[in-house]
């Protein structure tokens, strides 16, 4: 999709293609629910307003969504959501703020309000398929050491991938990787029934017989796939290799309070890697409802 297309640069269309997306039956009413509502025109009502004709409350189609009650154009947020959708390692909120004309913090708080919006509301566990093989791995973030200017240690921090193949992939910043913390994390978005794939880290020995199967793939002694193909976690690496090229080429920096909606980000577009960028960045506006994310909330994340 053209970015000069007219829902990126007119505000009236903008909400026109979000109505259609939230609306496909007509106006949806946040507060009771009702379809029964009346459009409110002329020039003494602002532009989208509904009147719900059950409760009688007014709303447009941005409330309760992340985007309620922003103060930039409806139609720079739906090209951002398309930027950020259309790129494979991220854009920099930095680069983001010099092509719409906005402040730096201002665009920080609308990449995390799409990332809010990126995240599954409710998502089914991993290898529900018969015969469906997950991997499962850890990586690292953080600089490295001889780049810093006291030469301290980094400090490291933890994500945990899932990774079905030929399906999707769920990851996760963990404070510790150990049996204790990737237990439940496994157990909860993993299906039983699937074989379960790790390296020989011990970490993973407890639980990967609570699966149909648990093979492991010896690293340590330079052993990466088997004669069949079968036994690797090439798929989760390879994952790895995308979120660690958005980290080191685009984003520097990932502050541990939000890391948590970076990897939503990397997941979303990995899930969606099947759909072109259209396609993908409507499946993104959908998400938008009911995951109100004010700025004082992330503030206090980051605090």
């Amino acid at each position: 999709m053209d970015i000069t297309a007219p829902r990126f640069t007119d505000e009236t269309a903008a909400r026109e293609h979000l109505e259609s997306l939230q609306w496909p039956d007509g106006p949806f009413c946040p507060h009771c629910g009702s379809l029964n509502a009346t459009r409110l025109g002329g020039t003494h009502h602002r532009a989208g307003l509904v009147q719900c004709n059950d409760c009688r409350q007014q709303y447009t189609v941005t409330v309760g969504t992340v985007f309620e009650r922003s103060k930039v154009a409806l139609n720079k947020w739906l090209l951002v959501n398309h930027l950020m959708c259309s790129s494979k390692k991220g854009m920099s909120a930095h680069q983001i703020a010099r092509m719409i004309g906005v402040s730096y913090k201002t665009a920080w708080f609308m990449c995390h309000r799409i990332r809010e919006a990126m995240k599954p509301s409710s998502p089914e566990p991993l290898g529900t398929s018969p015969d469906a093989v997950v991997e499962a791995d850890e990586t690292y973030v953080g600089g490295k050491a001889r780049n810093r200017a006291t030469r301290k240690p980094a400090a490291k921090k933890a994500v945990v991938a899932l990774v079905e193949r030929g399906g999707e992939v769920r990851s996760f910043h963990v404070a510790n990787v150990n049996a204790k913390t990737l237990r439940p994390l496994i157990v909860t978005n993993v299906s039983r029934a699937a074989h379960l794939m790790t390296d020989e880290s011990p970490v993973y020995t407890r639980v990967g017989r609570e699966f149909n199967g648990h093979s492991a793939v010896n690293h340590s002694a330079s052993e990466y796939v088997t004669t069949g193909g079968f036994k690797h976690s090439n798929t989760v690496e390879n994952f790895f290799s995308i979120f660690k090229r958005g980290v080191i080429g685009t984003y520097h920096h990932l502050s541990e309070a939000h890391l948590g909606r970076y990897t939503a980000e990397f997941d979303f577009r990995y899930n969606t890697r099947k759909l072109n960028d259209t396609e993908r960045a409507d499946i993104a506006l959908k998400g938008i409802t009911g995951k109100r994310l004010t700025y004082r909330r992330t503030d206090k994340l980051a605090a």
